[in-house]
């Protein structure tokens, strides 16, 4: 079993320790999410993962463990996976078996062919929620948890030369040739649409054929992407947040903590891209979803990625410098909260003065304002 920070950088490889000793019995699952609660419970463990509200997505490592505190904007259909999958050697015949949680693309080596018609394949099934950071988050909150963190990275050099480097000969060429670079893309994908894991194949040879697929599908939005913050002027990325349990007790404008496992795999943006074109040939009638809904529903990985959530818990707030739990029952620290709810009485007075003030006298407006502060939906 890997140690040390090998849960923070490779979270997969803890899960592939659990599915391997436990094979298709479903308490492997359970045992994955027991090891990731027992490792956040150790001293400081929670502030050394990345978050992506502080670290830029560039800087973070492609299914590393990571965290995200953000609020619930959209709520999508729930979608099937490939839970557990198997593939087969084409020289040896060897059948090895995968799992597919956690994941968005199928794992397959070299000689690696995904075997559909495998009785061992399970079909399961994970809700999407299209999440955006806080809104409305002060200055000095995002501040405080900047500085609470210490997760120290570096930036990730797994895909930056397809994203930020391109010469302007590639453009020509890319401009001259599309048709031969799609039928490439066509002719490289084994395994595309099938429960959610989409693609098997060689990765140097899917990261190449990604970046040209990216551009592609730059080239075909004829728009900017809208992340459809709620607040204008709102930083910060938006993320496809796949939720594996409990998922029914999460509703729009909920605010989580969400700790899971990054996916940014560039070769959703190709498959999201042939899904369109291919959409685009059908009949308008039999078409469930517009070009606009694909496009939503299925951005960019480089622009919106996923994070496969282990562990989610909802906020009670957002303020850094009060525990996170201020329920007495409940609470840890229950001389803390004690002592601050002996305190707000004289604290909402003095506040309760100055918005009087502010406000030129008028007390009820005041006293409405402070209900306003406070509310949520």
């Amino acid at each position: 079993m890997p140690c040390g920070e090998d849960w923070l950088s490779h979270p997969l490889g803890i899960v592939q320790g659990f599915f391997a000793q436990n094979g298709v019995n479903p308490d492997w699952e359970k045992k994955v999410i027991e090891y990731f609660k027992e490792k956040l419970k150790e001293n400081n463990a929670p502030k050394w993962v990345p978050s992506l509200n502080e670290v830029p997505l560039h800087y973070l490592k492609p299914n590393s463990f990571v965290k995200f505190r953000c609020m619930i904007q959209d709520m999508f259909d729930p979608e099937f996976y490939m839970g557990v999958y198997e593939t087969v050697n084409q020289n040896t015949k060897a059948h090895v078996l995968h799992f597919g949680k956690y994941r968005d693309v199928a794992e397959c080596g070299p000689q690696q062919e995904l075997d559909l018609n495998s009785p061992r394949n399970t079909t399961l099934e994970r809700q999407t929620f299209y999440c955006v950071p806080v809104p409305g988050e002060s200055t000095w909150v995002k501040e405080a948890y900047v500085n609470a963190n210490q997760a120290r990275v570096s930036p990730s050099t797994s895909y930056t030369p397809s994203r930020h480097k391109r010469s302007y000969e590639d453009d020509d060429d890319m401009d001259l040739q599309p048709n031969k670079q799609k039928d490439q893309h066509t002719g490289a994908r084994q395994a595309g649409g099938v429960g959610g894991l989409q693609w098997c194949g060689e990765p140097k040879r899917l990261e190449t054929e990604a970046s040209t697929g990216q551009q592609l599908n730059s080239l075909n939005f004829s728009s900017p992407f809208d992340l459809n913050f709620p607040l204008p002027g709102e930083k910060g990325p938006a993320c496809l947040v796949k939720v594996y349990e409990d998922w029914d007790c999460f509703k729009v404008n909920d605010i989580l903590e969400l700790y899971g496992i990054l996916s940014v795999d560039p070769v959703l943006s190709i498959l999201n891209n042939d899904e369109r074109d291919a959409s685009a040939l059908l009949d308008p009638m039999e078409c469930t979803d517009t070009a606009e809904e694909q496009r939503v529903h299925s951005p960019p990985a480089s622009l919106v990625p996923r994070i496969h959530v282990i562990l989610a818990q909802k906020l009670q707030h957002i303020n850094p410098l009060l525990p996170a739990c201020l329920n007495k029952e409940e609470s840890k620290t229950c001389k803390f909260v004690s002592s601050f709810m002996s305190e707000l009485s004289p604290v909402r007075a003095e506040l309760l003065g100055f918005l009087t003030h502010a406000l030129l006298g008028d007390s009820l407006a005041a006293e409405y304002l402070i209900l306003h502060l406070i509310s949520t939906v």
